[in-house]
């Protein structure tokens, strides 16, 4: 046990002694590997612009979260935007129905389109109005030669595309799709087709083109469609509300992107 005892002492001394050989110095930076560095460090080390290689990750992190000089200069631009949105005459807007307005008007923020529905006597009829085609100021001048001038019956003036689509319980879907110009609606195309082709348009028959239906038919599904609602006095109401409609979008469109731009 003394022999042990002494044997122990003796290698103890030993360690001792190559540990002071080795110096102090070697030891606090090896110690310093193990031990945690404060939060305050990393933060000052941040800001005097130099990272600690045991933190570089952090560091880089840091570095990602810092906007680019250019994203100040786009919200600033967004911000002038918004302010002449803001300031637009159209934006907030409330329109006055028309007493004799015969729709419901369906009108989701962020979409493009409003919905028209009602029923006539046993019809289902849904009216989908996109936004209009403004034209303003003058009408270029034509200058070509030789143009045939019933090439372009209508002069240019701004437009609304109207989509109608009416159904009867078990019975077939009739379509329209038409412009609403100025004091006129246009029928552009008209197809029927039963309910169970709704998958298979592109193989269904729609018909002839409906210029080229007889005129008297014509002027009978312009007639129809008008006493249904589908007429010049409730397309030019609803031309001023897509135009207010599409400021109000314009100007939610500007403010989600400053939301992007700024996280």
């Amino acid at each position: 046990m003394a022999f042990c005892a002494a044997f122990r002492r003796a290698s103890s001394a030993a360690v001792s002694a190559s540990i002071r050989a080795l110096g102090t110095s070697q030891i606090v930076r090896s110690s310093a590997l193990f031990e945690p560095i404060p939060l305050r460090s990393i933060f000052s080390w941040r800001h005097a612009g130099g990272c600690p290689n045991t933190h570089s990750l952090a560091c880089f992190s840091s570095l990602a979260l810092k906007k680019p000089a250019s994203d100040a200069g786009l919200l600033k631009v967004i911000d002038f935007e918004i302010k002449c949105a803001e300031e637009s005459d159209h934006h907030d807007r409330v329109e006055e129905i028309p007493e004799a307005f015969p729709f419901q008007i369906q009108d989701d923020k962020g979409m493009n389109v409003i919905t028209l529905k009602r029923t006539y006597q046993n019809e289902n009829i849904e009216v989908v109005v996109s936004m209009p085609a403004l034209v303003t100021g003058e009408e270029p001048e034509n200058t070509g030669e030789g143009d045939n001038d019933d090439e372009h019956e209508k002069p240019s003036q701004s437009s609304l595309p109207l989509a109608v689509v009416m159904s009867k319980k078990g019975g077939p879907i009739l379509e329209f799709n038409c412009t609403a110009y100025p004091d006129e609606v246009v029928i552009d195309s008209l197809s029927v087709r039963e309910k169970e082709q709704a998958g298979e348009d592109s193989l269904a028959y729609e018909g002839p083109d409906f210029n080229d239906l007889d005129e008297n038919l014509q002027k009978a599904f312009h007639k129809y469609l008008e006493l249904r609602g589908v007429s010049a006095l409730n397309t030019n109401f609803l031309h001023e509300y897509m135009i207010n409609k599409d400021s109000r979008e314009y100007l939610l469109w500007l403010r989600n992107l400053k939301k992007f731009v700024e996280k």
